[in-house]
């Protein structure tokens, strides 16, 4: 796919359902409870009603998609592993032995290990989108070259057709990939326009040695590649991954397929930052999870006007906190299809007061 047969396809995305929205929020308001009584719960089935074009969203096949993707700019010291773990965790990922597997299993939904780009050989049991073996060190240069970043995006897009053509109803959104949370917080400084100790993070828990380190890090990067915030494939290809690249793909594929996308922590909501920014309709696919401990994981939300789920100080990465909210979605669809109306318990119906 070129950019501007990506340009071309983004343009094809179609707004919300209103009709199934309103008959949605009707149902909600018809069951024998306080009107909104389950707040968020009500209102994301309510969105996930108007993606999906019904009034009854099936979400019962679900899986995560975990994308993982080495980072040049590791060379940095920005990191407190190297790289060798982005592999050791993959290799776990494929043998069903992480943390987000755990969680998944519990969760009832499938776990999808992909390869958008990891040193050396292929990891058996792992799809394979690989676009090269890491990203450039973007302290020396662009991390990718645009074709690379466009690559990884329409390589998202595909995972999203092909788990919809599984019977996929809903994905969440996972990665790994050591040093990303420093290409997340470097793509997120450029696009929200803040200052880069802002919106950095210790990660998986550096020193005050190495925040400094991944904080001079990313504004070499910046001052080196000189990133447009208008352009944002440009500043995806400077100072990402093909992990974020590939997410981003994944959060316009959802947007294209109609197909809900739950956001995980920091870097898949960069990601998805980068796919409304690319195009804005898309954003009718992004459902929130919670929010990380990472301290520009709430700025970025708020730029998405994006609520979480979850408050839970979580920072794990993997995709955990967007399938710990999958109870959640079960819970509310649980009373949203089987609770009482007023009608059937002979109740007259609460009406608005306000």
């Amino acid at each position: 796919m070129t950019e501007n047969e990506l340009k071309t396809l983004l343009k094809t995305v179609t707004p919300p359902n209103k009709a199934a929205r309103a008959a949605a929020h009707a149902h909600w308001a018809a069951l024998a409870k306080p009107l909104g009584g389950l707040g968020r719960l009500e209102t994301m089935v309510e969105d996930a009603a108007a993606l999906m074009g019904t009034e009854t969203p099936d979400l019962a096949n679900r899986a995560v998609l975990v994308l993982c993707a080495d980072n040049g700019v590791v060379a940095q010291g920005v990191s407190q592993t190297d790289a060798s773990v982005t592999r050791a965790v993959l290799e776990n990922l494929a043998a069903r032995r992480t943390s987000v597997c755990r969680m998944a299993a519990a969760a009832h939904c499938a776990v999808v290990p992909v390869d958008m780009g990891i040193a050396g050989t292929p990891v058996a049991g792992v799809i394979n989108c690989r676009v090269a073996l890491g990203t450039a060190d973007f302290t020396q240069g662009p991390a990718m070259s645009r074709a690379q970043a466009v690559q990884s995006i329409a390589c998202g897009i595909e995972l999203v057709q092909a788990q919809k053509r599984q019977g996929v109803q809903m994905l969440a959104t996972g990665e790994m990939g050591i040093g990303n949370t420093t290409t997340s917080s470097a793509v997120a400084s450029v696009l929200l326009g803040r200052p880069v100790q802002e919106m950095t993070g210790r990660g998986a828990g550096l020193s005050d040695e190495g925040l400094r380190r991944k904080i001079d890090a990313i504004r070499r990067g910046i001052v080196v590649n000189r990133p447009d915030a208008a352009d944002p494939l440009g500043v995806l290809a400077a100072l990402g991954g093909f992990d974020i690249a590939g997410l981003c793909g994944v959060f316009l594929g959802g947007a294209l397929e109609n197909v809900p996308i739950l956001m995980d922590g920091f870097i898949s909501g960069v990601a998805a930052l980068c796919a409304v920014r690319l195009c804005p309709a898309a954003a009718k696919a992004v459902f929130a999870s919670h929010v990380s401990s990472e301290p520009a994981a709430r700025l970025v939300l708020e730029e998405l006007d994006k609520k979480p789920l979850i408050t839970a100080n979580l920072h794990l990465g993997e995709g955990t906190g967007a399938v710990a909210s999958l109870p959640l979605w079960d819970m509310a669809l649980a009373v949203y299809n089987g609770c009482y109306s007023f009608a059937e318990g002979g109740i007259t119906p609460y009406t608005p007061q306000c």
